[in-house]
């Protein structure tokens, strides 16, 4: 018989490629984790991992388990959910991990949402960039994510994650008033190839959504400075050290004097953020209702 707690550390290893790394998302001991890899082999015959130049990789015997192993967690997750809703459990503690615009777009507003009409469910919320909230989910450091589509999210996600869409925003030109296309009405990126550019460091999602929208645009762009904060790209946009593209939401009611922003013609960079819990447990009464009002805060979101 195959132990359910050693799937969850086969997955986690698979996912963070090394057994030191998995064994700190999962507060465990490298020995541990090791210890139970082997005993997991022993149960099952086989070969699960083998190191490669880069830490440790699934091998095919591996594989095969892995898709069974997000089958079986996930069953898991709708047993607790369905025994959460036997027991009333409409009270406890949810832990959201999201971006910092996310939160103020919808994490936010839905606490007060929650107040109102499910006032026995707490939120503590951790902030962290989009392409972390979905690990910590699947590692159990968080119970929701509010997180950004990205090239490179966790792969099989869909066998892993159940999704919400919440929210989808362009990005607009942020150009210093001085700067020759400021009097135009829209921008084509293409225009802006010359220029040096602002934006969020490699690893965010936001910085690979930058990168494409310039590279459809015909232009791979000057990125001379680098911050994941947006107060930071518009300020540095004031200081005249470059053009950014940032997401409408990050700007509403935070322009300075000194810069102005324009909308994107042609084909633009666009954020779709979504919220992601762990696939079957989106039916728990206490995520549940957070879901509903994720949703609810994301409706009111003005458009444009």
């Amino acid at each position: 018989m195959i132990d359910p707690r050693r799937l969850r550390i086969l997955r986690a290893v698979a996912d963070h490629r090394t057994v030191t790394a998995a064994a700190s998302a999962l507060y465990l001991t490298p020995s541990a984790v090791s210890q139970q890899l082997s005993a997991l082999e022993q149960e099952t015959g086989h070969t699960l991992l083998i190191r490669s130049g880069k830490g440790v990789r699934p091998t095919a015997a591996g594989e095969i388990l892995l898709t069974h192993t997000h089958a079986v967690l996930a069953q898991l997750e709708r047993a607790e959910a369905e025994l959460a809703a036997y027991a009333g459990g409409a009270a406890g503690e949810v832990t959201v991990a999201a971006f910092a615009t996310g939160i103020a777009e919808v994490v936010a507003p839905a606490m007060g949402v929650l107040a109102a009409g499910h006032p026995g469910i707490r939120i503590r919320v951790r902030d962290a960039e989009g392409d972390e909230s979905l690990p910590l989910v699947l590692d159990g450091e968080a119970d929701l994510a509010v997180a950004v589509e990205y090239r490179g999210a966790p792969g099989d996600d869909g066998l892993r994650l159940s999704r919400v869409p919440l929210y989808a925003e362009p990005f607009d030109a942020v150009l210093h008033r001085d700067h020759p296309l400021a009097a135009s009405g829209r921008v084509a990126l293409a225009e802006l190839a010359g220029s040096d550019w602002i934006g969020p460091y490699p690893g965010n999602p936001c910085h690979d959504m930058v990168l494409l929208a310039c590279e459809l645009a015909g232009f791979q762009p000057r990125l001379v400075h680098s911050s994941d904060d947006f107060h930071a790209v518009v300020a540095l946009a004031v200081a005249g050290a470059g053009v950014a593209l940032v997401p409408r939401s990050a700007l509403r009611g935070t322009v300075p004097q000194n810069v102005v922003v324009r909308p994107v013609s042609g084909p633009a960079a666009t954020r779709r953020v979504f919220a992601a819990v762990r696939r079957g447990a989106e039916d728990h009464p206490l995520i549940s209702p957070v879901l509903e009002a994720l949703a609810k805060a994301a409706a009111r979101i003005p458009a444009g």
